[in-house]
């Protein structure tokens, strides 16, 4: 059983040096581009829900 995780975590450990870990640079500028993404779609879904939101108020009135 010992012998099964000792192999396990040689493989992990293997498998963790193959890895192409990112530079700095890359994960700034892909965390700058999720966050502004983030705000456009914010923007947009905020945009879209008012627009429904105004056209519902049209149809059932304004008894709300």
């Amino acid at each position: 059983m010992i012998d099964r995780v000792v192999n396990y975590l040689k493989g992990v450990r293997a498998e963790a040096a193959r890895v192409t870990w990112p530079t700095r640079n890359e994960v700034i500028s892909l965390t700058v581009l999720i966050l502004l993404m983030t705000i456009v779609l914010t923007l947009y879904i905020w945009g879209i829900d008012g627009i429904v939101s105004f056209v519902l108020k049209l149809i059932v009135g304004r008894t709300a």
